[in-house]
């Protein structure tokens, strides 16, 4: 059996930074695709990080504790039913849940309503997720109006709304051991597709063949499900940063641009890879493939601690505007590029994000106004890139040339650990491979 252990300490950790007061934290719903289909179910992210279950239909509830009392870790969820089961499958019920997932108590998500208020009866605050579901905020309100309705009673009702999320992105940003074993797999399955896709790809096939590959390499690994909707661009399509049609023709001369990861029990995997359609750079492409490999290779060379999240997008900026000078691609010197942001013609985009259950994770990227430190734990991206859109003051040679290299990185006490090393990107490997 899994051991759940280290999502109770989160719980733990959690309701201690509370400082009173009650959290309640919803899963995700389920959301119809169509008449009676159904989305791929997948749990909300906060929900998931303090509790390691997976159905629908589940609320969290803690309530802090004091310095006479422990905290209360309160699971509602849905009734053991066998009947259902057949039709749905395996449900835990509130028994088995408060058994295997650690909690105090567990009760049926049926008795909320009831319960609730009795929770929140003399606490001081409630945390949970604010605006992001209309409805959800209805239904802390009319929880909370239920307790003010027995004031004349002496009962005092909680007076604020927390935001829960200021608290838990915190928690999330810095990876501890257990979820960085998790990311590693999931890099290394990814890695795995992309490589396939090398050896896979071949001039006349078609974007959605390259990509039936990925999935099937996901899912034979025991990845479930991709994190995000893979981006499997062909030539100019490159050149659209959020590309997801994937239907058009691979062509020979082309390059074909993959920006691809799995997810793997709650966490993402971000690696994109450019390589050409026939298994051959031409001059121009290698000029421009180097120029974002160096760049690449300066930003994850500044991903370390005690340096700031800015610097290795500043390293990576600085590579890039140098040889876009050195190319004809823009004109002057360095800093008047960059402060012209001319460069932006070709490298719109930022060089990184946090990574962890979510593609683009939980936490602030600035702390009182400054860039934060990076620090052993944090997990990031590290992705330049440069789109060359056809027009009349570049080179023709240039032209629909789209390329992005990106890695998953995780920063350690003594610089970074590069979690999808294993995937192809120097130009005499990538050509090797497709050979």
């Amino acid at each position: 059996m899994k051991d759940f252990k280290h999502f109770a300490k989160r719980r733990e950790i959690f309701a201690a930074k509370m400082q009173g007061g009650v959290a309640i934290i919803p899963t995700a719903p389920e959301r119809l695709r169509n008449r009676d289909a159904h989305y791929p179910y997948r749990f909300d992210s906060y929900f998931y990080y303090l509790t390691g279950f997976k159905e629908p239909e589940a609320i969290l509830v803690i309530v802090a504790g004091t310095q006479d009392t422990p905290a209360k870790h309160i699971l509602f969820c849905r009734d053991k039913d066998v009947e259902r089961e057949i039709w749905d499958g395996f449900r835990y019920g509130p028994d088995a849940a408060k058994e295997v997932f650690g909690l105090d108590e567990s009760y049926a998500v049926s008795e909320l309503d009831k319960l609730l208020p009795k929770l929140l009866a003399d606490q001081t605050a409630v945390y949970t997720a604010i605006g992001q579901d209309t409805a959800w905020d209805q239904r802390i309100v009319g929880w909370i109006n239920k307790v003010r309705a027995q004031i004349r009673s002496g009962v005092q009702a909680p007076t604020e709304i927390r935001d829960c999320s200021l608290l838990l992105d915190e928690m999330r940003l810095f990876k501890g051991a257990e979820e960085l074993q998790i990311m590693r797999q999931a890099a290394t399955i990814s890695t795995q597709a992309h490589r396939l896709a090398m050896q896979t790809t071949r001039p006349g096939m078609f974007e959605y063949e390259i990509e039936a590959e990925l999935l099937y390499t996901f899912h034979k690994h025991g990845a479930p499900a991709p994190a995000y909707t893979s981006i499997v661009a062909g030539g100019a399509n490159a050149c659209v940063l959020h590309y997801i049609e994937n239907n058009a023709e691979l062509k020979a001369g082309d390059l074909l641009l993959i920006d691809a990861g799995c997810e793997l029990h709650g966490y993402a995997s971000d690696i994109t890879r450019t390589f050409p359609v026939n298994g051959k750079f031409t001059a121009a492409q290698k000029d421009i493939y180097q120029l974002v490999l160096a760049a690449q290779q300066a930003a994850i060379a500044k991903a370390k601690p005690g340096n700031t999240w800015n610097d290795p997008h500043q390293a990576a900026l600085q590579v890039l505007v140098q040889g876009f000078i050195d190319l004809n691609l823009c004109q002057g010197s360095v800093e008047a590029v960059l402060e012209s942001k001319d460069y932006k013609r070709f490298y719109m985009h930022r060089t990184g994000h946090w990574l962890g259950m979510d593609v683009h994770d939980a936490g602030e990227y600035k702390q009182n106004g400054e860039w934060r430190q990076l620090q052993p734990g944090m997990t990031l991206t590290v992705e330049p890139g440069c789109y060359i859109r056809p027009t009349d003051n570049v080179p023709e040679h240039f032209w629909n040339i789209g390329i992005r290299i990106e890695d998953d990185v995780a920063i350690t006490q003594t610089g970074n650990e590069i979690l999808s090393a294993a995937a192809p990107k120097e130009i005499t490997e990538i050509e090797g491979i497709m050979q």
